[in-house]
């Protein structure tokens, strides 16, 4: 009897001191809760909708590798080419009238608006691609004055051919000459990843973190930098997105990870501010330098590290892996680049200038046909300030989230003709054989319109570079069989899940 009491007060004890707990919580979340309800896009909670039923169950998964191949189905299929996802509050458009609409005619009404800061604010903080108005016109300004600047392109086009000789082409002979002995494999897209790293550096820091030397070593920065990337976009694609806010609140989970990788991003981007503050920067010519020169605010400056990163590795990085997979796939290809090379620059003849590579009009057809398939980034979003009418037809409500995909624009036959899922350069090419661009807003690639990318011609000068080195000296096949579509990991660009594993021998050097 005695211990029946004992055990009975001790269970009473037990259970008032969960109320209290429970209780306690509850008061100090609700506030919080409130807040985070009232910072939400108002989207459907849910919808019964084929669409909606089908993205949230994830039953696109069976007939599809990749969401965005689901995407592309659906806007292929769709009047208009724009599709409604209610339970994300987001209408998706393939439309060329539509993407010039949101980018130029009603570029007001269609900026990257809260919502989208607010998912990307911790890791892009303050940087170009994460803001609007007076703040993004102010480092638009500065960046075009730098990088239309004949300078900084030479300086550029040096920093990316001496990336080339001194780290890029020894390492891929040192693996020829070991899989003469051994079979080994080498993923071509964690080597791209690590050579536009160490180039972005030292173009824009002037500091070089050696990523793809011999050893290739690993970068606590980059990894943090692709962690980053992977959960900021799965934030994006969430249709609750009050779960990540909870999640951030109490420092849980993906978050938790997430403020772990962007303080270490901090602490290196201060860092290199750092080092460049004590090298001196008034005499050097690297992008932050110059950014240095008028800038002082330390914050600013570390967002300002952040986007050139995000511009100039992870896009070229993903430029490149897709086009090496295409022309390995396609030898036909390859072979006309080498010898439009041979024709223009010389048999065994190195490269010398920037002007040169204007000359090459089919290697540029075929990086510019590379990313018509598989862009590096392949959608982009805006919110709709005020109540709008797309040239469609579709009617927009204010806050709503609007996406263009030029992923799947390159996939529908209206924009590119009955042969466009087929890799094809000769499509930019004009009868004499000259490389001839595409409206803008048919081929979204560098954005179009007032938030066009300054920085297209480095990373075009990167990305031809790259390949007019490696195919004149190499041989690059793949390493496993390749599979119809390629097949993609979450992040802010299109990354390769499993890399790109290929094979590599150097080629006979033929006869001038």
């Amino acid at each position: 009897m005695e211990l029946e009491l004992e055990t009975s007060w001790f269970l009473q004890c037990l259970l008032a001191y969960f109320c209290f707990f429970l209780i306690f919580t509850l008061i100090k979340i609700l506030p919080l809760l409130s807040l985070l309800f009232s910072l939400l896009p108002r989207p459907k909670l849910w919808c019964t909708c084929e669409i909606c039923h089908t993205y949230l169950n994830m039953s696109w998964s069976k007939k599809f590798e990749n969401l965005c191949d689901w995407y592309t189905h659906l806007l292929k299929n769709s009047p208009g080419n724009t599709i409604h996802i209610h339970v994300l509050g987001n209408t998706i458009t393939a439309n060329p009238d539509n993407v010039e609409y949101m980018l130029k005619t009603r570029f007001e009404n269609f900026p990257k608006g809260k919502p989208f800061s607010l998912i990307l604010g911790d890791f892009l903080g303050r940087g170009i691609f994460n803001v609007d108005g007076d703040s993004w016109r102010l480092q638009k300004k500065m960046a075009s004055l730098e990088l239309g600047k004949h300078s900084i392109k030479s300086f550029a086009f040096e920093i990316i051919n001496c990336e080339i000789k001194d780290r890029l082409i020894p390492l891929l002979s040192s693996f020829a000459a070991s899989q003469k002995e051994q079979h080994r494999v080498l993923d071509l897209q964690d080597v791209f990843r690590r050579f536009s790293f160490d180039t972005i550096c030292r173009f824009s820091f002037g500091l070089d973190p050696k990523c793809l030397e011999l050893s290739l070593p690993m970068s606590k920065f980059a990894k943090a930098f692709d962690l980053a990337s992977k959960l900021s976009a799965e934030r994006a694609m969430t249709a609750f997105p009050f779960v990540w806010k909870l999640k951030r609140a109490l420092n849980l989970g993906s978050e938790k990870q997430l403020k772990k990788a962007i303080k270490i991003i901090h602490i290196l981007a201060k860092e290199v501010i750092r080092q460049r503050r004590k090298m001196g920067f008034l005499t050097h010519n690297d992008l932050l330098s110059r950014f240095m020169c008028t800038v002082n605010d330390e914050t600013y400056l570390r967002d300002v590290v952040i986007s050139f990163l995000l511009a100039g590795r992870d896009t070229v990085g993903s430029g490149l892996t897709s086009l090496f997979w295409l022309l390995a796939k396609h030898p036909n290809v390859e072979s006309e680049i080498r010898r439009e090379a041979d024709r223009v620059l010389g048999k065994n003849q190195e490269l010398t200038s920037f002007g040169e590579m204007k000359e090459l009009h089919y290697l540029q057809a075929a990086v510019y046909e590379s990313m018509r398939l598989y862009p590096p980034i392949q959608f982009d979003s805006k919110f709709c300030v005020d109540d709008d009418i797309l040239p469609d037809g579709s009617l927009l409500r204010r806050g709503t989230r609007v996406t263009y995909h030029p992923y799947a624009m390159g996939r529908i036959e209206e924009i590119w003709g009955p042969d466009c899922l087929e890799f094809k350069p000769e499509r930019w090419l004009k009868d004499d054989g000259d490389f001839s661009p595409e409206n803008p807003f048919k081929y979204p690639v560098f954005q179009a319109g007032f938030r066009v990318c300054m920085g297209k011609e480095i990373a075009l000068l990167e990305l031809k570079s790259v390949a007019l080195s490696l195919l004149r000296r190499f041989q690059i096949q793949l390493a496993t069989r390749p599979h119809p579509t390629l097949r993609f990991s979450p992040g802010l660009t299109a990354t390769l899940s499993g890399g790109l594993p290929v094979l590599i021998r150097e080629r006979e050097v033929a006869p001038a």
